[in-house]
């Protein structure tokens, strides 16, 4: 399945046999932008991202940064830098290739003032390196350091392509056994049912279907932006109702990851659909860890790990989610397996192209199904088959999605049914038991305490006025 995938994308996207030079010519707009300090308080406010670096970083400030040489990279407005030094750290080299090297330059001389200096503690402990991170001259200037901290994270984790240069980093300047943190990332993909989007997408595309556009007649345009419509990923946050299966991971380990392997890779898929209904596409998100290795650590001390997510069922960030679609939704029927796989291959827009193959099977269907005969099946059941190209680059916004209501969560309210003797044991279970499967059930949800549990930064009990749950 995955070297049939492979062929696939190879025939219809040539653009991605580049030399890794070709992307080079981007880079001055791609710098340009993360230049501007709008962009950089963007970030910033973003405070499930910004709250989740000062945790892992100041956590672990006794076990890992104390005393230690520490390298930033891509460094931005200076603000893990910054964390770093908070932290303990001895010196940080602060890696920016953009304008805000110089001004980063601005906060460190006001730590120096002699009229009132702000930050003083961030005195002679930065030293900024105005560059690209694989400048080659940077290798007799800038020394090994214990850890390598970073946000170099995009739109489903790979957007930007800035992880490459963490792993070059990682693999120039980080010393053995050093720490990079992020230590992780996981990639989530799960089947979604989202008719209000596919219908507000393919009515965008049917506006070139008009035979008198002020007398010229506009139908020739309608293939090609069908095309570039379906093939534009949709970023923004949507409902956790809208998904039929439990998702799908790819785990990416930044301390081993290769740079072959960051650059194309095959996510093999097989959801079990929960819902009979109509699947529009593919949401996707993605989780970081901060977990230092414990051959990075001051001896007799133990590490702080932190969890992040940017899924559908946690608090919105910058990043938000991504809807891919369809062009030809699929009906499903719950109790089926979806099977096949998506591909993710570097181009030369700074992104990634990801094509996409799956098809649903009855659960015996698929049990008896090998990977190989998978491929011809694909061949013999098209109605039940989808593939798919999007190029994450080309992505398009959405922000419709408010929330949701306080009434309790349906699936049908998404057009996607239950068994029907699931539905009925919904009814046949005591009432407490009930109120557990939705979002404000009729108990009371009150918030009487919150306690955090030892040795855990990221764990906590709730105490509500009718029981008590740890998240």
């Amino acid at each position: 399945m995955s070297n049939d995938l492979r062929n696939d994308s190879n025939n219809n996207n040539d653009v991605s046999k580049r030399e890794d030079d070709e992307v080079l010519h981007r880079d001055p707009s791609y710098f340009q932008y993360y230049s501007q300090l709008q962009h950089q308080q963007n970030m910033l406010q973003d405070h499930v991202r910004t709250s989740a670096y000062h945790s892992a970083i100041t956590f672990n400030g006794p076990s890992l940064f104390r005393d230690r040489l520490v390298m930033d990279v891509g460094a931005g407005s200076g603000i893990l830098s910054f964390f770093a030094v908070q932290a303990g750290s001895k010196h940080v080299y602060a890696v920016e290739a953009s304008g805000m090297a110089q001004k980063m330059q601005v906060m460190l001389k006001s730590a120096k003032s002699a009229s009132g200096a702000r930050n003083p503690y961030l005195a002679d402990r930065i030293t900024i390196v105005s560059s690209k991170i694989e400048d080659p001259s940077l290798l007799n200037k800038v020394p090994q350091v214990d850890a390598i901290i970073s946000e170099p994270i995009g739109v489903l984790l790979v957007h930007e392509r800035m992880l490459e240069s963490y792993i070059y980093a990682r693999d120039k300047f980080l010393r053995p056994g050093g720490a990079m943190l992020p230590s992780s990332g996981t990639i989530h993909l799960a089947p979604l049912s989202d008719a209000a989007l596919w219908n507000e997408t393919i009515t965008k595309a049917r506006f070139w279907q008009q035979d008198s556009f002020y007398g010229v007649d506009v139908n020739p345009y309608f293939a090609p932006a069908f095309d570039e419509y379906f093939s534009s990923p949709v970023v923004g946050c949507f409902s956790p109702t809208t998904l039929m299966s439990d998702s799908v991971i790819h785990e990416v380990d930044f301390h081993t990851v290769s740079m072959a392997e960051l650059k194309e890779f095959v996510i093999p898929v097989e959801w079990n659909i929960k819902y009979t209904g109509v699947m529009h596409g593919v949401a996707g998100w993605f989780d970081l860890a901060f977990v230092p290795p414990m051959s990075s650590l001051h001896q007799g001390t133990a590490p702080s790990a932190v969890y992040m997510s940017t899924g559908p069922q946690s608090p919105a960030t910058h990043w938000q989610q991504v809807r891919m679609l369809f062009k030809q939704p699929l009906a499903v029927n719950a109790g089926q397996l979806l099977r096949g796989a998506v591909l993710m291959k570097v181009n030369d827009q700074r992104s990634y192209d990801i094509s996409a193959k799956v098809i649903a099977l009855d659960y015996e269907e698929s049990v008896q199904t090998s990977d190989e005969a998978l491929v011809q099946l694909f061949e013999t059941k098209k109605s039940r088959a989808r593939t798919a190209l999007w190029y994450l680059h080309e992505q398009i916004y959405n922000y419709s999605y408010a929330g949701e209501s306080l009434e309790i969560p349906r699936p049908e309210a998404a057009n996607m049914y239950l068994p029907v003797d699931q539905l009925l044991a919904e009814s046949a279970a005591p009432a407490a038991a009930n109120a557990q499967s939705y979002v404000g059930g009729n108990v009371d949800t009150t918030i009487a305490s919150v306690q955090g549990i030892p040795n855990s930064v990221t764990d906590f009990v709730i105490k509500t006025g009718s029981s008590s749950m740890q998240i």
